[in-house]
């Protein structure tokens, strides 16, 4: 199991530059987390890539509904004082540390683009790609 960051999932379904670190991601370990802030994450990320007509917004409806498919069955719930205790030992934002939270809640790493978030917390957060 392992807490997948926003970026991540995302890469799955959008074709970018680490489309295919994340598939090899998923054939290693199918077993994937999010809070459920990932949802709002995601569909801002869509919604900023359909503004720039990166992609059209119907691409970005059926990114969505994919990912929500796959995704809504996945999410966990973070306890907010571990998240709070993320946000004491960090620069990170609140939303940030759900994810690390989650990660540390479950024991598991967090896989991120995020290169922030590794330097963070490098017992726990794992680069997508190095």
């Amino acid at each position: 199991m392992i807490v997948a960051d926003t970026n991540l999932i995302a890469y799955l379904p959008i074709s970018g530059e680490y489309t295919e670190a994340a598939e090899r991601i998923l054939l290693d370990d199918p077993d994937w987390v999010a809070p459920p802030l990932w949802h709002s994450e995601y569909r801002n990320l869509v919604a900023v890539l359909a503004r720039a007509k990166t992609i059209t917004m119907a691409q970005a409806r059926g990114f969505v509904r994919r990912a929500e498919e796959w995704m809504t069955e996945r999410q966990r719930e973070v306890d907010s004082e571990v998240v709070l205790d993320c946000i004491e030992e960090s620069k990170l934002s609140a939303y940030d540390c759900e994810f690390i939270a989650l990660a540390r809640q479950l024991r598991v790493p967090l896989i991120t683009a995020d290169r922030r978030l590794v330097k963070a917390f490098p017992s726990i957060a794992r680069l997508l790609v190095r």
